[in-house]
């Protein structure tokens, strides 16, 4: 199995072991987990337009590294805002999702997770 293979392996265990019942997360999860770890607060429920939001602030500090966003500012009710930097290239949805991996497989290892 090579390395990026096992690094995802411990990203989904991760999440199996603290937010599932065994079950294998789907992306929307992991993106709504790691937008509330952003967020840094939970609340018992959010708005179907928070989660919507949690997932867009994951994505953003996500691809950060990439080039693609930068912070910009908390807003008043310090919710994370990010400017787009540049336009990511066209991509087939499997790009996409090797992409978003990669991204959150580093995300884990900066964080200290796996």
């Amino acid at each position: 199995m090579n390395e990026k293979l096992q690094d995802w392996k411990k990203v989904v265990d991760f999440f199996k072991k603290k937010f599932t019942d065994g079950e294998e997360p789907e992306m929307d999860t992991i993106l709504f987990l790691i937008g509330v770890q952003e967020l840094g607060r939970v609340k018992p429920s959010f708005t179907k337009d928070e989660k919507v939001n949690l997932m867009h602030i994951a994505t953003c500090k996500l691809l950060e590294p990439y080039g693609y966003y930068k912070f910009d500012k908390f807003d008043e009710d310090a919710w994370p805002h990010y400017k787009r930097v540049k336009l990511l290239p066209k991509m087939k949805a499997k790009e996409q999702e090797d992409l978003m991996k990669e991204a959150i497989i580093s995300y884990f290892k900066e964080n200290q997770l796996i």
